[in-house]
């Protein structure tokens, strides 16, 4: 298991801001941001793996968190891409006692790891902080929903064009943007085969999306938002 180190002035800031600390006062804040310590881990990381039992949910503070799912055949099915200032697990803080899919880390990736138990007291003892909890949950419902109303309605040319015009800069009609991660990890975030979404940038070309490597410029962003 990864050494648990303190948390940081600024890593403490940083989860003040998110959605599990919204609504909540100070004292509130530094009660729930008590329950936590800091890990670590390397690219290909395992974090817990499914069925697991659970002592633990997690804010990612730096990196990416793939989870995800094997099949009876070893097949893996992609769930959610965790990126800074995400959550994941505290639906364990409400009911159920081992993980409900596996968690990797993608490169090197700092977390905030809550002790379940802690959290559970604390939740006893300040009402107010559950209601944080309970939104949080409910903005990954309504991620999730998203995303599979995403992947039965739109074709991948789609979904990829989506993506990049909610994450790229504009510069009046064209606009650009650097992935923040590798390709092969923005297939996995938009539920694609590595293949598809090359093919699906290839068929962005008439829309003057150019990929080289990470760096994705659009000469048309008017053109990329007829796709």
């Amino acid at each position: 298991m990864n050494t648990a180190l303190r948390l940081t002035a600024s890593q403490k800031a940083m989860l003040a801001e998110t959605t599990l600390a919204a609504g909540l006062n100070g004292e509130q804040r530094r009660a729930l941001v008590a329950c936590a310590a800091m890990v670590a881990y390397q690219a290909e990381d395992i974090l817990f793996h499914e069925n697991e039992e659970a002592r633990y949910f997690y804010c990612v503070l730096g990196g990416y968190v793939r989870l995800y799912r094997l099949g009876s055949d070893g097949r893996e099915a992609d769930i959610r891409i965790c990126e800074p200032g995400e959550s994941f697990g505290e639906c364990l803080i409400i009911d159920g006692e081992h993980y409900y899919y596996h968690a990797q880390a993608t490169e090197h990736t700092v977390l905030a790891r809550f002790d379940l138990r802690a959290v559970r007291q604390l939740l006893d003892e300040q009402p107010r902080i559950a209601t944080a909890m309970m939104r949080s949950l409910s903005q990954h419902l309504l991620s999730t929903m998203d995303c599979l109303a995403s992947n039965r309605m739109e074709t991948a040319p789609q979904r990829v064009a989506h993506y990049l015009l909610e994450n790229c800069l504009p510069e009046g009609a064209t606009a650009s943007l650097r992935l923040p991660f590798q390709k092969s990890l923005l297939a996995r975030k938009l539920g694609l085969a590595p293949e598809a979404l090359s093919r699906a940038f290839s068929a962005l070309r008439p829309a003057g999306v150019t990929v080289r490597g990470r760096a994705i410029a659009i000469s048309d962003i008017n053109a990329l938002r007829q796709v």
